[in-house]
């Protein structure tokens, strides 16, 4: 996309304006990587002859889909699982709410380890992006083709969040700090990882017998816990208490909007 912007790469541009998920683009792929845009709800704006502004929900009908719901990293989730050829691989850059939250988030997580092979999960550590309190991760899987089997044996999760701390220009995140995923992934045999301090596997029936098939799990010692000095900048603490403020605040407006049109 950069270089498009810059007039690099000839006239004719891949790049389609319109809206992602509002049907089944038809075509398939080998391989997708995406970072959707974080969000919690599908709206559209309209603005009134009056010049007054109102906020309507914007309804999908995907057949194509496990579960609906108004949560656009779960829906960009099923969406990515639809575009990928069987054999596909996938990395999708999701917030933690996609790893934990019940309902429809349970339901598409389970028919995922189901129906895809879900083989690894990047734990990123907080500061990486403009909103500081935003948590993410990078989940891998490869779509697969139908079986009474479930497909996924083991996720392997690394762990690069706890205990570290990143901000956008003091300390940013560089390739050597990932490094050592590199390494642990393992592109080239991934059936022969070997578990580290940071890196562990979780097999089917582990994630299965979690409450809500949660994959929002840490293992490692939090040292801020118990060391004061080790806590993350003070700046960095009020982001994440921000953000989890708002996150509440949108949640439950999002309830109470469900009861008013009901």
């Amino acid at each position: 996309m950069n270089l498009f912007l810059h007039g690099i790469g000839g006239e004719e541009s891949p790049i389609e304006v319109g809206d992602s998920l509002i049907s089944d683009p038809g075509d398939r792929y080998d391989m997708v990587l995406t970072n959707p845009p974080f969000g919690k709800k599908s709206s559209v704006t309209i603005v009134n002859d009056q010049g007054k502004s109102d906020k309507e929900s914007l309804l999908y009908e995907r057949q194509d889909f496990w579960a609906s719901t108004s949560n656009k990293q779960l829906n960009f989730l099923q969406h990515v699982k639809t575009l990928l050829k069987i054999s596909g691989r996938a990395a999708i850059v999701v917030p933690d709410n996609v790893l934990f939250e019940g309902g429809a988030g349970e339901t598409i997580r389970r028919k995922l380890l189901a129906e895809c092979d879900v083989h690894t999960l990047l734990r990123l550590p907080t500061g990486l992006f403009y909103a500081q309190g935003v948590k993410a991760n990078v989940l891998f899987f490869d779509r697969k083709p139908a079986s009474e089997k479930p497909w996924t044996e083991k996720l392997w999760i690394y762990d690069l969040r706890t205990n570290t701390h990143f901000t956008l220009k003091e300390n940013p995140l560089r390739f050597e700090h990932l490094e050592d995923f590199i390494k642990c992934y393992n592109s080239e045999n991934r059936h022969s990882r070997q578990e580290t301090e940071r890196f562990t596997p979780f097999t089917y029936d582990d994630l299965m017998q979690r409450d809500k098939a949660s994959l929002d799990i840490f293992w490692l010692k939090d040292e801020t816990l118990e060391d004061s000095d080790k806590l993350p900048p003070p700046e960095l603490i009020a982001a994440e208490i921000t953000e989890n403020l708002e996150s509440a605040l949108e949640q439950f407006g999002s309830i109470e909007e469900t009861l008013r049109t009901k």
